[in-house]
């Protein structure tokens, strides 16, 4: 919905109470206002008009048979395909409730009897809050689907230029001169470096809009570890560094995974560390770790670890390195993309951290 049409309507508020004669008092005084006005009397029938038509405010009592005002608060809270809903909690007098109501996540509250001007000032003050929230999140929306619609669109040209420039390359259009041939191998370098980057900030925005789903199958990461291992050698090697995997590598080390997105993780990853190690050797780890859970039932992970002879990462750049754009302070440090992009296939996986940082 967009802010013109919000503002075309009233505002929606959702009344719930199990008494009638609250319901019939508190109608009054709001639909006097302008505001759209539904009332209910109990907390599931809460739940299901939240579901069937969310409101722009829930003014909902405390004290309420088989489910109470916590609970429902609660459950609006948790669930999250629902917009953000203001909650104001009416309470009697005599309740001490009001921390337990806004711990749950309701946003305010008032008690009863309640006081027209009052109830008047609250209403306005969580609609105001909605409107700003909605406008904020419809400014994110626009701006990823811009995002989103820019790299798409850039990945066709850079391709057909790419290609262009390693015909040139190639001689496909006449033997070039060797400074221009050096022209043209730079360029088409620079090129691929922003392919890379479109490619990686467009899966990043399908994974943050919730477009990407999983393939789950068994995979073996002791075979998907030496294939990236194996794609990436010729990189060390150029830098002299020694590329080393530590792990019984006629065992299988199996999980239940998307194959395709395990291995962009330790893709990223290890390049991450082939990038920022000048001397030394880049070491790749795999081990089985477990644990009994509150169940008493044993769980066993396989832990993959990437550890380099490189600089490092400070403790306060690892707080903040996963986050969106957090490039380190590294003068070769990229655009912060593909450890976010890491970081969050580990967590659709289920994955306490997509690598161990020195």
């Amino acid at each position: 919905m967009t802010n013109a049409e919000a503002d075309s309507r009233a505002n929606r508020i959702l009344v719930v109470d199990d008494l009638p004669d609250n319901l019939e008092l508190v109608e009054a005084i709001l639909e006097g206002s302008g505001y759209e006005i539904l009332c209910v009397e109990s907390g599931e029938a809460a739940l299901a008009a939240i579901h069937d038509n969310p409101p722009d405010l829930v003014l909902l009592d405390v004290m309420m048979p088989r489910m109470d005002g916590y609970e429902v608060t609660r459950r609006i809270r948790e669930d999250k395909n629902l917009p953000y809903i203001p909650i104001l909690l009416t309470t009697a007098h005599n309740q001490p409730s009001v921390v337990k109501g806004l711990d749950v996540g309701a946003d305010d509250f008032i008690r009863k009897p309640v006081e027209i001007d009052e109830l008047m000032a609250r209403v306005r003050s969580l609609l105001r809050l909605k409107n700003s929230i909605d406008e904020q999140t419809e400014i994110l929306r626009q701006r990823d689907d811009f995002v989103a619609r820019l790299t798409h669109d850039l990945r066709t040209p850079l391709v057909a230029a790419n290609r262009v420039l390693q015909f040139c390359l190639e001689g496909a259009f006449g033997a070039a001169p060797t400074d221009m041939q050096t022209a043209i191998a730079n360029v088409l370098e620079n090129n691929k470096n922003l392919l890379q980057m479109t490619n990686t900030l467009l899966e990043v925005y399908r994974h943050e809009a919730g477009h990407k789903s999983l393939t789950p199958s068994t995979v073996n990461l002791t075979d998907l570890v030496e294939n990236v291992a194996s794609e990436l050698e010729p990189l060390a090697s150029e830098k002299g560094l020694e590329l080393k995997l530590s792990f019984d590598r006629s065992r299988a080390y199996n999980v239940i995974g998307d194959r395709l997105e395990l291995r962009r993780i330790v893709t990223n990853v290890l390049s991450n560390a082939i990038k920022f190690t000048d001397q030394g050797y880049v070491q790749i780890c795999l081990d089985i770790s477990a644990q009994v859970n509150s169940e008493r039932q044993i769980q066993r992970w396989v832990q993959l670890k990437v550890e380099d002879s490189g600089p490092g990462i400070s403790s306060e750049e690892q707080a903040e390195i996963f986050e969106w754009f957090r490039p380190g302070k590294h003068r070769r440090s990229g655009s912060g993309l593909g450890l976010h992009l890491s970081r969050r296939i580990a967590e659709m996986h289920n994955a306490r951290s997509p690598c161990s940082l020195r």
